[in-house]
């Protein structure tokens, strides 16, 4: 695969650059969003302390890692 060199000498991001991209922002945007949404239920429902941070923790993570997959699926489909 070539690469194409810009007017100052610097390379064009790779493929899997962009698909890296793609799932360091999705994995940004789902863990924040997550996060505000279940700090809302978990207060909703009474958790404090350790239980509270662990809930919103496993949460935030596994929305980060599936919204993630899917923004790296997309760059990679725009690829």
């Amino acid at each position: 695969m070539l690469v194409a060199v810009g007017p100052y000498g610097q390379s064009q991001p790779s493929c899997f650059d962009h698909v890296k991209m793609g799932f360091v922002m999705g994995c940004a945007v789902g863990m924040a969003a997550r996060a505000l949404f279940s700090s809302f239920s978990c207060f909703r429902i009474g958790m404090q302390g350790r239980e509270l941070m662990g809930g919103i923790g496993k949460t935030m993570m596994q929305s980060g890692g599936t919204f993630g997959t899917f923004m790296a699926i997309g760059m990679d489909i725009r690829c």
